[in-house]
């Protein structure tokens, strides 16, 4: 007999593995029928525990936006999350891989809204006429599950094994370049590990952040003003430890990298 999902349990389990860089095992091991519009709810919690720490919402991410990585988890669309304040990375300011269980880092453009954006019919030329400005950036993920094993209902639990974030440049008006056409590289301890374009990203990263929206919208919420989006990953992550360091280099964007401790 299968153990009844408690939420809230589920939630805390989260938040104590994280806080205390633990890792633990997949929820699925224990409830095999965890679904993914319970596991969204198991990550309002989390994200709930963090607010009530004192933390605030600053944005939203996406991930598994490329077809590769659906096909592998055997699921037919992308997953979100979402970004509090503390996950902020300033430029200049180290990783700090002891708050992290096994943190990895991906090659990601950011765009930072200039007005709110919501509904169901969201397109990707409403989130460029919505945006200010887009950024390099690179995602700092952290499973909270042992050796990143997970389903899908694990990771969306999980808050998309959101961790961290870092921004690059000064910004770029998105409506004076073809973001699917902007290439990028990711360096590791100096060496060339990755290469990629903006199309690597649901062809578009736009429609990536569209598609975002519109996931939203089926739980009555949306994106606001001010706040950034991650648009997922242009390329595999690449796991860090201290004294690592990463670059990302994009064409037009600019660069951004993060030394870590």
């Amino acid at each position: 007999m299968t153990t009844p999902i408690d939420k809230t349990v589920l939630a805390a389990t989260l938040v104590e593995a994280a806080a205390n860089a633990t890792g633990i095992q997949p929820l699925t091991n224990t409830w095999p029928d965890l679904d993914a519009d319970t596991a969204y709810e198991i990550q309002d919690a989390v994200v709930q525990a963090r607010v009530d720490a004192g933390r605030v919402i600053v944005g939203a991410k996406t991930g598994l936006t490329s077809a590769a990585k659906q096909k592998q988890m055997n699921v037919g669309e992308p997953l979100s999350g979402i970004l509090t304040d503390d996950m902020q990375i300033d430029v200049g300011e180290p990783l700090v891989c002891s708050r992290f269980i096994q943190p990895r880092c991906e090659v990601e453009i950011a765009f930072l809204l200039s007005s709110d954006l919501e509904g169901p019919g969201v397109t990707a030329s409403d989130v460029i006429a919505a945006t200010a400005l887009v950024f390099p950036a690179i995602d700092v993920i952290d499973s909270r599950f042992t050796g990143y094993k997970f389903s899908y209902p694990d990771v969306i639990a999980d808050n998309c094994s959101c961790a961290g974030f870092v921004l690059g440049g000064q910004g770029i008006d998105p409506r004076g370049i073809d973001l699917r056409l902007v290439g990028c590289t990711l360096e590791h301890n100096g060496q060339l590990v990755a290469t990629a374009a903006g199309a690597a990203v649901m062809g578009h990263p736009a429609a990536a952040v569209a598609w975002l929206v519109r996931k939203l919208a089926q739980r009555g919420r949306g994106l606001k003003a001010g706040q950034v989006v991650m648009c997922g990953a242009l390329t595999e992550a690449v796991a860090v430890q201290p004294g690592d360091t990463v670059v990302v280099r994009f064409d037009r964007l600019g660069t951004v990298e993060v030394a870590c401790r």
